[in-house]
């Protein structure tokens, strides 16, 4: 049988979409210890609120929640470490470029599972305001109601 497409995915940050006009995806491996591993698999990772800042020629993740390991030993890791992001030195190039340069956050928008590795999925991202904010609820309530007018048009003339 067939895994579904985002079996592998962890978490989700559905707060970066709408805060955020994301320009750039970027996958970046996570720097973990054992007991993250660990409580990752048991899926006590929060990362509504996690954040990437490029410092001293290194990606960090600020912000990101991975909550202890119930059956660890004496050796427990704190949840909302700073934690070193694994990208490639040309990747970080832009990335320092993106932040310093123009002036552009780094949500995460997800984490997942690829080859038995935990992995982040980063956006470049210029904040949005609140009048973005509310075209694009409109937008989405437009194309919903197209949507149901074009479902009912089909309805009436399917013979």
């Amino acid at each position: 049988m067939a895994k579904p497409a985002d079996a592998n995915e962890i978490a989700t940050n559905r707060k970066a979409p709408r805060d955020f006009h994301i320009l750039e995806r970027y996958e970046a491996g996570v720097e973990l210890r054992g007991t993250e591993v660990k409580s990752i698999r048991q899926g006590k990772l929060n990362i509504s609120d996690a954040f990437a800042r490029v410092e001293r020629g290194q990606v960090w993740l600020y912000n990101c929640d991975i909550q202890g390991y119930d059956k660890a030993s004496w050796e427990q890791h704190e949840p909302r470490r700073c934690r070193r992001l694994l990208l490639h030195k040309r990747e970080i190039n832009k990335l320092i470029g993106f932040t310093h340069l123009k002036g552009l956050a780094l949500p995460v928008l997800k984490a997942y599972w690829k080859n038995r590795r935990v992995k982040i999925e980063l956006g470049v991202g210029k904040g949005k305001d609140k009048g973005d904010q509310r075209q694009d609820l409109k937008d989405r309530v437009e194309n919903r109601e197209a949507q149901r007018e074009v479902a009912r048009f089909n309805e009436k003339h399917a013979k």
